[in-house]
């Protein structure tokens, strides 16, 4: 499954178009003039941001004179990355290179300040927190959307998946999407992935005090060595999301998580403040739902 990643596929593709060109000793721009296109197009096709058409990779191979056994891998893998992948079936998805990462993702670390992530969520929670986020979204691409996130939870079972690590930010078990049966049950479901084994979750509480982050939500993504894959950290934001691959941006959100590892509980510990927050919500926990006012 994995071998036919549309979007491992795409920047295993890049990586190694601009390896080739890395070789030559050849510019983005000189690439660019040589092939009558933009310098954009040839760096997108490079980072996997764009998928690449098979003129493309043809006309590359000839410009980088590479001989016909690795030319014809390289056309086989372009081809393989325009399958495709199931997400391609939900409409306004807009996260079609996150998911496809995270299916042959080796490593995925999380951290969230605000809401539980998306691969932790219940279904109720996951529908309450896209319509607070986008209240005005229609009603027929939420559920599309939620039934994407619950679907993407099954890569937690696979008997190869990744390992799961998250930092959460005691406002997050804190603070609840609905009534207190739902919030109970959120809470619940992120005890059971942990006493699973399918995730480790360590959460930062109010006690460790101010701390300053990069962002209020980023998942770092790292794969296997033998993949043409480089890490990458995905960051949510309500502007657009942002995919991070340069070594320097890497280095900087791999400190961020040693930083924020050195605020936060054990995973034992953060069990019992979870737990315990599970206790507590009855009754005391307040919604993120707007309350309804008569106007």
């Amino acid at each position: 499954m994995t071998g036919t990643n549309p979007t491992a596929r795409q920047r295993e593709l890049g990586a190694r178009l601009r390896g080739l060109r890395n070789e030559h000793n050849m510019t983005v721009e000189e690439v660019a003039e040589k092939l009558l296109c933009s310098a954009t197009k040839i760096s997108r096709l490079e980072t996997g941001a764009r998928r690449p058409s098979l003129r493309d990779v043809r006309d590359l191979c000839e410009l980088y004179e590479v001989n016909e056994r690795t030319s014809t891998e390289l056309m086989s893998v372009a081809r393989e990355a325009r399958v495709a992948g199931w997400w391609a079936q939900y409409e306004d998805l807009n996260l079609d290179p996150l998911i496809g990462l995270e299916e042959v993702a080796k490593t995925i670390t999380c951290y969230s300040m605000h809401y539980m992530p998306g691969l932790l969520q219940t279904q109720d929670y996951a529908q309450g927190i896209i319509e607070i986020v986008a209240p005005k979204m229609d009603p027929y691409i939420v559920q599309q959307r939620v039934e994407a996130r619950m679907r993407r939870q099954q890569l937690l079972k696979r008997d190869e998946r990744p390992q799961y690590n998250v930092l959460l930010d005691e406002n997050v078990i804190r603070r609840g999407v609905g009534q207190s049966a739902a919030i109970r049950a959120q809470l619940d479901k992120v005890l059971e992935t942990v006493r699973a084994g399918n995730a480790k979750i360590q959460v930062i509480p109010f006690s460790a005090g101010a701390y300053a982050t990069a962002d209020g939500y980023f998942v770092l993504l790292e794969f296997k060595e033998t993949r043409d894959l480089t890490p990458v950290v995905y960051i949510e934001g309500l502007a657009g999301n942002q995919y991070l691959d340069r070594k320097v941006d890497i280095a900087r959100y791999r400190e961020v998580i040693d930083y924020l590892y050195a605020r936060a509980l054990s995973p034992q510990e953060s069990a019992k403040l979870i737990s315990k927050a599970r206790k507590d919500c009855i009754g005391k926990l307040q919604t993120t739902k707007p309350p309804f006012r008569n106007k």
